[in-house]
């Protein structure tokens, strides 16, 4: 198969300056904000997402290396198929955030719910619609009862302001 590239159309910025002590998913990250800087030459392709409250940023782990097969993920002390989780140690370092979009400025999107680390590359930009994107019969496998245990909202208010 052919080698797959990417290429940057941007920057996420946030408050979290290394790993440690980033929120594990946005809805642990509430009211932490951030901005996403897209490269001017992608500034047009914004037309229209202003009018979405919430937004897909999908991007690269860049500082994630290296992976294995079997991880034990944070909220359960037994080690499961990577592929069952969202650690980012990945063969492909891909992460995606769901987060509430809160103004368009020129290429800068101001938004909250950061569970990023700054300067992280980002790869697209996908409008969340309700619609199309949940689902209804859901299973969530070996999370089921635990993924409540993440908190709504970040400890620390210094990344809030």
């Amino acid at each position: 198969m052919q080698e797959i590239q990417y290429r940057p159309i941007g920057i996420i910025h946030s408050p979290f300056k290394r790993p440690h002590g980033v929120p594990i998913q946005p809805k642990a990250a509430k009211r932490v904000k951030g901005t996403v800087e897209l490269f001017d030459e992608f500034k047009e392709g914004l037309a229209g997402l202003d009018g979405f409250s919430h937004i897909i940023l999908i991007y690269h782990f860049h500082l994630s290396e290296g992976y294995t097969l079997k991880v034990k993920p944070f909220l359960d002390d037994t080690r499961r198929g990577l592929f069952a989780t969202r650690a980012p140690r990945r063969p492909n370092p891909i992460g995606i955030s769901v987060v509430p979009l809160v103004s368009v400025d020129g290429a800068t999107l101001h938004v909250t719910n950061v569970d990023i680390i700054d300067g992280t590359p980002l790869l697209d930009i996908k409008p969340y619609v309700p619609e199309f994107d949940r689902k209804a019969d859901i299973r969530v496998g070996w999370l089921t009862g635990k993924s409540r245990r993440v908190k709504d909202t970040f400890s620390d208010d210094r990344f809030k302001k």
